[in-house]
């Protein structure tokens, strides 16, 4: 008999990874770096980025419950303001880690 092959985390149904659409006073504030100091305390991999309209954009992969504790605290970074957070699923993308693009072409 055959061991079972290692569960991957393509393979994890627990594993998303969503993109995230903040609008508000949101650049120029301090905002990505935040946003990547609350992925790294939450173990949440992905990227943020700033968009030319003044919205940031954030792709985030790890377990759902994660990233809804995750999305909640964007609402907690200083000097910024958030008005709007759209949450959109996408296909699982598995990231090293967390990083800051420093140009967002969208």
């Amino acid at each position: 008999m055959e061991d079972a092959a290692p569960e991957t985390p393509l393979d994890d149904p627990l594993m998303k990874t969503v993109e995230i659409i903040v609008s508000g006073r949101v650049q120029r504030v301090g905002f990505r770096a935040c946003v990547r100091k609350l992925a790294i305390s939450l173990t949440v991999n992905g990227t943020v980025m700033n968009l030319p309209d003044g919205r940031v954009r954030i792709v985030a992969s790890c377990e759902e419950i994660i990233l809804e504790k995750f999305i909640s605290s964007l609402y907690g970074c200083p000097r910024a303001v958030v008005r709007d957070v759209v949450v959109t699923p996408c296909e699982y993308t598995e990231y090293a880690t967390f990083t800051i693009e420093r140009t967002g072409v969208y």
